[in-house]
């Protein structure tokens, strides 16, 4: 090819080759065994030409290497590189495969436990931590020349997305920085915002996945392709779902076929027998069996519950499940005692450690926030090494943790929200089945949907042909964030800040929209106001007074209306039964005896109670036999009786002859009487002096002599309804615009009036709570002010300091927590009691906890459990008192840890026991299970 090239064309090439060659990019990709893809490379390109970028792509396609590429250029220019995660287990993974290429002193770690290395060149923490930092001012952001915000789409998170805004807001414009997102549909709008925000930012969207996933259903023995197979982006839906979805909702039992007398033959019925014994859900050892002889193993089983999914690997075990062979076996059992070696035999027997072990030796293990976290993290090696072939998730698991299978299975497309049961979103489904397909391993990736009844394959195909996963900003104001901004930057700078937020840049561009058509109507309004325009006078004045005269007359008569059936209701309550009354109007009206007055004094003549929510509901007995209830409506007008009748004891409305004698006697008794016509009354309109004074008004106008008035008057109308639409439209529009600063200047309000703010001066007590994170900030600032915890000891410390963070799975109806007496037990009732107070004081202030703003009630759930483990308790009695697995009695404490942390260094200096006390209370807590890290 290069023969055909002119000597000129020929230099021109080497010349680019050298350039090429000699770019940071060349030297990276020499590290990979694989070359790189079109998205990374140009990802990559524009990182080295100083851009930030935003890189949204597949689970699985390989978007972390644009981060490495980060990590590259920074060691190779002398600058720092931080990466960020939002979860630990994923910055304990990232840290271990940045060690490996880089040397473990170029690389170091900082999560809420762990501290390792932190002054190296490459650091990689958890997003909350860089967020700190800034705050702070940490030394450790001199020389940042990137950072990388791995999994960014996490923003979206209602709890902890705000924290990654902040980053992004507040991180020193001379760092780049490197935005990985999964598949996002709004990616542009992501991007402009970045590009506001963080300057030129290039925005890279891949939608293609490295290993092609194919969708299926399985159904009692079989598998069936989810799509018939075609050419084109928009396949159909498998014909034989179809068919089976149908005859699963014909199998309902129709009473109107027997009614008719119409017989199911025999062989018929065989038929559809046979039919229905291919349908079934099968059993969880069942779709592990088939994926095995399919091939499609290892799998991750995605089941929205932890008991759930301890319940699957025990059926597989009772099942006689085996999946690995001797030799696995025993590397699954060397690498397992590697790894659990510090844990006490006592603790393992505790943890389920045995059962554990037996699932992880046959090739099965489940994988929940409810276990150990040493205990998943074995998990999820094994997995990766192919010596654990089948999962039993919950769909945390689809967060970012690198564990791709060959195939994803999912029990079900209902998941509980935290609410309700709800259906899963394309996005979450997206994110689910994305693990299926290991790049340079698998050729394809399979997604497995179990058959359940009234399963709609529709449905199902519109969730794996959707691709809408809109990132929404979650971003709120919060107490701590209020004292660090106006401290960095005082009031009015803060408010900008805010006003930069991805949340206020959305609602900005929701308004964008509204604002258009407000344009286009004021536009309409000239245009009306012109053709309205009277040669004699201003006719948006008298149109006016038109108005104002038929809204008042509108009033008057909405007001007769309602005296009328006041009136009505009450004649009809004067009724007694005997009374001969004339019905006015209706489908009955004439002459009527009346067998019930219908009052809700309950049940007359055995006739069954009614709701009489609108007023009396006579019964009565009409000239033509008919024996009626009546409503309100067939008595527009009050009714009297014109005759008395008795009701003879015999009297049966049921029988025939009964309502013939006594509705002959009635026509005898009464049927000569004339009733009295109804007399309108006097309009109330009449003798109205408002109504008189606009009449007046309007005779008096120079436009009430027009001769084209109606024609104006058309016009008007028009005018003033587009004129109240335009109003609404701008309504909405002020509720949209500067909300996070409006909620801002709320929160500042209150923190003023608790002292913490003046003006653009942070307090004392404003500086205490800028050292403190969390959900409760402002409520563990106003304990620590108000010498709350002074005096507890280390034990009683963590069970107070438990009620900040924990919060219960269960609902509110659960029984009252056990708590520890004495000192304790009374600076928790306190820690509520100022609760009280402070949720009394953000609803004068207008901040609400529905929007995400202001202080939750503390939980009291894991306070014994805190105290007891603090104060030296064996793991075993621990966990029996607390009702809770490992895993969760783990985190909470870790999270305990952590606020304790930041107590500890709030209260330094204050000439308080507290600081002394949080930091003996965390060696208190940092031991056994809490203690055993797989990093550090």
């Amino acid at each position: 090819m290069t023969e055909d090239l002119s000597p000129a064309e020929r230099y021109a090439a080497a010349r680019r080759r050298a350039a090429e060659q000699a770019t940071a990019l060349a030297s990276f990709r020499e590290m990979y065994e694989f070359g790189l893809d079109p998205f990374q490379i140009e990802a990559c390109r524009s990182l080295e030409e100083g851009k930030g970028v935003l890189v949204a792509a597949p689970t699985g396609s390989g978007k972390t290497i644009v981060g490495e590429f980060a990590v590259h250029l920074a060691l190779q220019q002398g600058k720092k590189c931080f990466y960020t995660t939002p979860i630990k287990a994923l910055s304990n993974q990232k840290y271990a495969d940045l060690s490996k290429r880089y040397g473990a002193d170029q690389v170091g770690l900082l999560t809420g436990d762990n501290s390792v290395n932190s002054d190296a060149p490459v650091v990689v923490m958890t997003t909350e931590v860089l967020r700190n930092m800034l705050y702070a001012g940490s030394q450790s952001l001199l020389g940042l020349g990137y950072v990388v915000m791995d999994e960014v789409h996490y923003l979206s998170d209602r709890f902890r997305g705000a924290v990654w805004e902040e980053v992004i807001i507040h991180l020193p414009e001379s760092v780049t920085l490197v935005s990985l997102s999964a598949t996002v549909s709004n990616a542009e709008e992501f991007g402009d915002w970045l590009d506001t925000v963080r300057g030129d930012t290039e925005v890279i969207v891949s939608e293609h996945r490295p290993v092609p996933l194919f969708q299926h259903v399985l159904a009692g023995r079989r598998m069936y392709d989810l799509f018939e197979e075609g050419e084109g982006r928009r396949k159909a839906v498998n014909p034989d779902l179809t068919r089976m979805a149908r005859m699963e909702a014909s199998r309902a039992y129709n009473p109107r076929e027997r009614r008719k007398g119409k017989m199911i033959r025999e062989a018929d019925r065989e038929r559809e027998r046979r039919q229905r014994s291919r349908i079934w859900t099968p059993s969880r050892p069942e779709v592990i069996e088939r994926l095995d002889a399919e091939g499609l193993l290892p799998a991750i089983t995605f089941i929205f519950s932890r008991a759930g999914c301890e319940a699957a690997v025990q059926q597989c075990l009772y099942a006689g499940l085996r999946l690995n062979d001797d030799a696995a076996r025993l590397a699954v059992r060397e690498l397992v005692e590697e790894r659990t070696a510090s844990i006490p035999n006592e603790d393992l027997h505790v943890l389920g450690y045995y059962e554990w072990l037996e699932g992880l030796e046959r090739g099965i293990a489940a994988h929940h926030a409810g276990m150990l976290p040493t205990f998943k993290e074995v998990v999820e090696e094994l997995f990766v090494r192919g010596l654990v072939k089948a999962v039993f998730a919950t769909e945390t698991l689809a967060l970012g943790i690198n564990m791709p299978a060959r195939s994803v299975v999912l029990e079900k497309l209902v998941k509980w929200n935290g609410e309700q049961h709800a259906d899963i979103t394309p996005g979450e489904y997206t994110q689910l089945t994305g693990r299926a397909g290991r790049r340079g391993i698998d050729v394809e990736g399979h997604a497995v949907v179990l058959w359940q009844r009234a399963m709609s394959p529709e449905h199902l195909a519109g969730l794996a042909g959707t691709r809408t996963y809109p990132l929404r900003s979650s971003f709120k104001p919060s107490y701590n964030m209020a004292v660090n901004l106006v401290g960095q930057f005082g009031r009015h700078r803060s408010r900008e800040l805010l006003e930069t937020s991805f949340a206020q840049f959305q609602a900005d561009r929701s308004v964008v929209g509204i604002s258009r058509q407000v344009q286009r109507n004021e536009e309409g309004l000239e245009g009306y106001r012109a053709s309205m325009t009277c040669h004699l006078g201003d006719f948006e004045e008298y149109a006016r007074l038109r108005r104002q005269l038929k809204d008042r007359e509108t009033e008057l008569a909405k007001q007769g209306v309602v005296q009328r059936r006041a009136a009505a209701a009450a004649s009809l309550e004067k009724l007694k039964p005997g009374d001969v009354i004339h019905v006015p109007t209706g489908k009955y009206a004439g002459l009527a005896l009346v067998l019930d007055p219908g009052l809700p004094a309950g049940r007359a003549n055995g006739h069954r109670g009614f709701d009489h929510q609108d007023g009396p509901r006579p019964l009565v007995l009409t000239a033509e036999r008919q024996v009626k209830r009546l409503a309100s409506m067939d008595f527009p007008v009050p009714v009297e009786p014109v005759e008395r009748m008795r009701i003879p004891k015999s009297f049966n409305a049921r029988s025939p002859q009964s309502r013939r004698d006594l509705a002959s006697a009635l026509r005898t008794k009464a049927g000569h009487i004339v009733p009295d016509r109804h007399r309108k009354g006097r309009s109330a309109a009449a003798d109205d002096r408002e109504i008189a004074r606009l009449r007046a008004e309007l005779r008096a106008h120079p436009c009430h002599g027009c001769d084209e008035r109606e024609d104006h008057a058309r016009w008007a109308e028009r005018y003033h309804r587009l004129k109240r639409d335009t109003q609404q439209l701008e309504r909405r529009i002020e509720g949209r615009t500067n909300t996070v600063a409006r909620t801002f200047d709320r929160i500042v309000a209150l923190l003023t009036e608790l002292d913490y703010l003046r003006g653009d001066e942070v307090t004392e007590h404003g500086k205490r709570l800028a050292r403190l994170y969390g959900e409760l900030d402002l409520l563990a600032s106003e304990c620590l002010r108000a010498r709350v915890w002074e005096g507890l000891g280390p034990a009683e410390l963590a069970a107070c300091v438990s009620a900040l963070v924990y919060e219960a799975r269960v609902g509110d109806d659960a029984l009252a927590p056990k708590l520890p007496s004495g000192n304790a037990k009374a600076a928790l009732g306190e820690m509520v009691r100022i609760w009280g107070r402070l949720d009394a004081l953000e609803e004068e202030f207008r901040i609400s906890q529905t929007e995400g703003v202001g202080q939750r009630e503390p939980d009291l759930g894991f306070a014994w459990a805190a105290y007891m483990w603090a104060s030296g308790k064996g793991l075993d009695e621990v966990l029996r008192e607390a009702e809770m697995p490992a895993g969760d009695f783990v985190r909470w404490c870790k999270q305990v840890i952590d606020v304790l942390g930041q107590i500890s260094a709030a209260a330094a200096g204050e000439g308080s026991t507290v600081g002394r006390n949080a930091r003996k209370a965390v060696d208190q807590l940092l031991r056994g299970v809490v203690a055993y890290s797989s990093v550090g």
